[in-house]
């Protein structure tokens, strides 16, 4: 039986933000998880595994500016700080000063880590979900990377709609091929909304599909990581996909992921089988374990 959710939405920066919670609304900030979803994701991606987490944990997961039923920039592209800063500004309204446990996945794995990193007295514990990293750029990219952003703002950036949520559930199972339908079914009616021509749009702003003109420095990451004090739970699932993101070919790009592992202080590193890049969907109850047990081990140390 799925755990009920509510939604409240707060003013942060200038944007309506929607977080989306799970449990008990009076929980204490021992008790409390901010959760952070991927790219092209919203917060409700979380559930079959918060489903299958304990009772009395509450749960907080926003949907990223621009994603699901937060407000979208009113910029024409967007700024990996700018997750950052409105990280910060969530903790502050919902723990009000206390340490944060994090769980991110993919891009919210990415953002929990740097934040950390920055801010490592607000940060009691990371659960990173394959959020590696991207492939280490080069200055000499820049000319090029400038040219293609200047070109996608012109041209603009657009998404598919669909027929029916029946269709959107198709196109998930289709993507992950471990989603059963009913999980599909559920996510479709989250990842995708009415757009008032009888079609679903999905749940983001195009503009997140336009490529960021600032390249990707790993020496600032990994300095940002090397700040990291607290425990990090560091889950890679077997299948992924995401890999290539990282390194030319698979083999390489484990050398460099396990490179950039070794930059944490504390981390404890897990490889779960029989799953993609979407781990949480696809091995919900087994991540719910690893969680727990490891909320439980460092609860008792923090």
């Amino acid at each position: 039986m799925m755990k009920p959710s509510r939604s409240e939405f707060i003013d942060i920066r200038g944007l309506r933000y929607h977080l989306r919670e799970w449990g008990a609304a009076d929980a204490d900030a021992a008790h409390t998880w901010v959760m952070l979803h991927g790219w092209m994701d919203v917060s409700a991606s979380f559930q079959f595994v918060i489903d299958e987490l304990p009772d009395d944990w509450k749960i907080v997961a926003p949907d990223w500016r621009g994603f699901g039923l937060s407000a979208r920039a009113t910029a024409d592209c967007y700024w990996f700080p700018d997750y950052l800063a409105d990280l910060e500004f969530i903790l502050d309204a919902v723990l009000r000063g206390e340490r944060a446990w994090l769980l991110g996945h993919s891009m919210g794995g990415n953002i929990a880590l740097v934040y950390a990193g920055t801010r490592p007295d607000r940060v009691r514990a990371v659960v990173n979900l394959e959020g590696f990293g991207l492939r280490a750029t080069a200055a000499e990219q820049a000319p090029d990377r400038f040219s293609q952003w200047i070109d996608e703002l012109k041209a603009g950036a657009a998404l598919r709609d669909y027929a029916s949520r029946h269709e959107v559930a198709a196109r998930l199972m289709k993507n992950n091929r471990r989603l059963s339908p009913d999980r599909a079914a559920f996510l479709a009616e989250h990842w995708a909304v009415p757009d008032g021509s009888g079609r679903f749009a999905v749940a983001g702003d195009p503009a997140h599909r336009i490529v960021n003109p600032a390249l990707y420095r790993i020496d600032e990451v990994l300095a940002c990581w090397s700040q990291v004090e607290c425990p990090v739970l560091w889950v890679r699932a077997a299948q992924s996909d995401v890999l290539r993101h990282v390194g030319p070919d698979h083999e390489a790009a484990l050398r460099e992921v396990d490179a950039r592992k070794e930059v944490l202080r504390n981390v404890t590193s897990v490889l779960i089988e029989d799953a993609g890049h979407m781990v949480h969907h696809d091995q919900p109850e087994q991540l719910a374990h690893l969680i727990t047990a490891f909320a439980q081990q460092h609860r008792s140390q923090l």
